[in-house]
């Protein structure tokens, strides 16, 4: 079943993108992904889920978190011993 899709307009400034040195398409896309990177790194949303928030695909989400300094494992020495014993 399709879930149905909800639109979130967000106004801003039209120089906001010439600020940014960046196409209006390119700003657009950078809106998104910093939020579905903030949504992921407070742990609201899974790395699938704001990965399609985004619009991409999740690995190109999970490769493009560095940027916004995110980590896309923040898992301490026992969670990454168990990972690496159940691999």
């Amino acid at each position: 079943m399709l879930e149905k899709m909800k639109i979130l307009e967000i106004p801003y400034s039209e120089s906001l993108p010439d600020a940014a040195r960046i196409s209006v398409t390119e700003f657009e896309r950078e809106l998104k992904l910093a939020l579905a990177a903030k949504l992921f790194e407070m742990g609201r949303l899974a790395s699938g889920q704001a990965a399609e928030l985004a619009g991409v695909g999740r690995v190109e989400f999970l490769k493009n978190l560095s940027r916004y300094n995110v980590k896309a494992v923040d898992w301490d020495i026992d969670e990454f011993s168990q990972e690496i014993n159940n691999a």
